[in-house]
C-alpha cells in the first residue's frame, strides 16, 4: 500500500488503514523529514512511503520480507528504513510512550474477580459394546497331541475334539 493510494481516503478510512489519524501522520511526517538528512543516492521510497512502511510493520505485524514484496525492495532495506524512522521519532520526544510509573496511577481502583475453575466430575455415557466384544470367545486345544480330528478327510472345516483320558 503506497502513500498515493492512502492519501485520498477519508479520515476514518485513513485511520483504519494506517492506525493513526491523518493529523498525527502529518505530524510524524514533518518530524521524519526534519530528522533524516538527504545525501548520497536518492532513496527508492519517498519519506511518506517509509513512514507508512513503518506504521504497517507496527500495526499489522507483517514480516519485513512481506513488506519488502509489497514495496518492491529487499528485506534489508525494509529493516534499515524501519530502524531509521523509529530512531527519528524517538529522538524527537513527541511520540514516546509514557513510562512504567506514569501508567501505574495510585488512584486507580482495582477490581478483582475470582473464578472457581476446579475440575468437576461429570456423567459420561456408557460405552457401547464394539463388534469385537460381541463375538463369542472360541476355545482352542492346548496342543495338537491332545486332540484328534473328527473328520480327517476335510481338514479345513474339521472340529478338534479333546481326547478323553
Amino acid at each position: 500500500m503506497r502513500y498515493e493510494t492512502v492519501k485520498n481516503l477519508k479520515d476514518e478510512a485513513f485511520k483504519r488503514s494506517t492506525g493513526v489519524s491523518r493529523a498525527m501522520f502529518e505530524k510524524m511526517l514533518t518530524v521524519v523529514k526534519k530528522g533524516l538528512r538527504d545525501f548520497g543516492r536518492r532513496p527508492k521510497l519517498s519519506r511518506e512511503d517509509q513512514l507508512l512502511m513503518t506504521l504497517m510493520y507496527w500495526r499489522e505485524y507483517r514480516t519485513e520480507f512481506h513488506i519488502g514484496l509489497t514495496y518492491g525492495v529487499s528485506e534489508a532495506t525494509v529493516c534499515r528504513n524501519i530502524k531509521k524512522i523509529e530512531n527519528v521519532l524517538m529522538k524527537s520526544g513527541e511520540f514516546r510512550l509514557p513510562g512504567k510509573k506514569a501508567l501505574q496511577a495510585s488512584d486507580t481502583l482495582i477490581e478483582v474477580i475470582l473464578i472457581d475453575a476446579t475440575e468437576q466430575p461429570i456423567e459420561r455415557p456408557k460405552k457401547a459394546k464394539t463388534a469385537l466384544q460381541w463375538q463369542k470367545e472360541t476355545t482352542y486345544p492346548k496342543s495338537a497331541v491332545d486332540c484328534e480330528l473328527q473328520d480327517p478327510g476335510n481338514n479345513r472345516y474339521s472340529i478338534w475334539n479333546r481326547k478323553q483320558a
